[in-house]
């Protein structure tokens, strides 16, 4: 396989990033009805995609607002949804960390769950890729989706309660997780992590405010952590 140039390796990106519009689409749109029901305007919920660009934070945090819950409280549960992407950042960083602060700033607001698991497994299945090749494929990758989510949201803001009580589309979230997620247990960390932080979060459901997953989800990350500690460690032994 020749190795991929910038204008080769953007293009590959947007084609590996266009399945994703199959759930994606739905996702904002439900997004955006939901803003509206809850009492944000067009503009308000158009602006919460642009600026945040993460579905899961701004599903928590709208959910928190509808429960009128403090402010601090709402911060805090989008950052610690939001805290898959500092682990992304680090993973990234090998990849692209050598482009200029500003490139680099953009890329890390473009930094969602497809971006980030097609441009890993994209760096992974072909080592020899450029760093320019690198950063076409993220932002083509990007490109596929983030427009598509701004876009989505507006359409579910503008629709709101257009759409029928019948037409359920929450379903739709926790597919696109699973569809991101899946594929990117490849190690046995992997797995303990995920499985720590799914048991956490169901032990954790009574806590108020969602506080739950973040419980969760530091607890998935250590477990992870340790296993991969201990994998290292009886490697080098032998």
């Amino acid at each position: 396989m020749p190795p991929s140039t910038p204008n080769r390796a953007f293009w590959r990106g947007v084609r590996d990033g266009t399945p994703f519009m199959v759930v994606l689409v739905p996702f904002a749109v439900l997004f955006g009805v939901i803003a509206t029901e809850a009492g944000l305007n067009v503009f308000e919920t158009l602006s919460f995609s642009v600026v945040v660009i993460a579905g899961a934070a701004q599903f928590a945090a709208l959910q928190l607002m509808t429960d009128e819950a403090p402010t601090l409280i709402v911060l805090a549960s989008a950052l610690a949804v939001n805290l898959r992407m500092a682990m992304y950042s680090a993973t990234l960083t090998p990849h692209l960390g050598q482009e200029p602060w500003w490139k680099r700033a953009i890329i890390a607001y473009f930094i969602v769950d497809q971006s980030f698991a097609t441009s890993v497994a994209a760096y992974e299945a072909e080592p020899a890729m450029s760093q320019r090749a690198k950063t076409a494929y993220f932002f083509g990758a990007a490109l596929a989706v983030a427009p598509l989510w701004w876009a989505s949201t507006l359409t579910g803001a503008l629709i709101g309660k257009a759409i029928p009580d019948w037409l359920q589309l929450d379903f739709i979230m926790p597919i696109a997780f699973l569809a991101i997620i899946a594929p990117m247990l490849r190690t046995g960390a992997h797995v303990v992590a995920a499985f720590v932080a799914m048991i956490a979060a169901l032990l954790m459901a009574f806590l108020p405010y969602n506080l739950g997953l973040m419980v969760a989800g530091i607890a998935g990350m250590m477990a992870g952590a340790e296993v991969e500690r201990q994998m290292a460690k009886r490697e080098g032994k032998t």
